[in-house]
């Protein structure tokens, strides 16, 4: 049975690393002229509000938003042994000569992110695409790194990382939870 083994980071920690992130997407596209976020199902779409927001506040403009569902990208969708659910992809903008910022909760192995980079370009050619995730836990299986990362967690591949939001019923935390189970 699984069980939490550290609590990483509060609602505090996860507001200051998000509002960070704004200012670092600003900062690097020099404001929000031709900038867009997409949120990655599900985690990642709460993300991206809360990161449109901040922008919000920080410039006054309400960037362009999207929600992307990867599930039909997935290169594992077979071996993942229960069927997954299909969500639905919302971008009701065109992306092309874009700078698109994709935002996840959690960067792991790369192959959520390959399956997004896939589906983005299905709906036309960005000028550029971002990476944003709130941590980057190691363990990469593809050469895919975040542009902007709330927090870099080191954790063993015996250990899984749940990002807990409001959005979803829960509080807003991060906790590492230990697969081996355990007193």
């Amino acid at each position: 049975m699984p069980r939490v083994k550290a609590r990483i980071m509060n609602k505090e920690a996860i507001d200051r690393a998000l509002v960070r992130i704004a200012h670092e997407i600003l900062e690097r596209n020099n404001g929000t002229d031709g900038l867009a976020l997409v949120g990655i199902r599900t985690g990642g779409v709460h993300l991206a509000r809360r990161l449109a927001a901040n922008i919000n506040r920080i410039e006054g403009v309400d960037v362009p938003l999207g929600a992307l569902d990867v599930t039909m990208y997935r290169d594992d969708l077979a071996s993942r042994g229960k069927k997954m659910p299909l969500g639905k992809t919302d971008v009701t903008f065109s992306v092309k000569d874009m700078k698109v910022v994709l935002v996840d909760d959690v960067l792991y192995t790369g192959r959520t992110i390959r399956a997004a980079l896939d589906s983005i370009m299905d709906l036309g050619r960005p000028q550029q695409i971002q990476l944003a995730v709130l941590l980057d836990r190691g363990h990469k299986e593809l050469p895919i790194t975040a542009d902007y990362v709330g927090k870099n967690v080191p954790t063993s591949r015996k250990e899984a990382v749940k990002v807990l939001l409001t959005e979803e019923g829960g509080s807003d935390e991060v906790v590492i939870m230990d697969l081996e189970g355990g007193e």
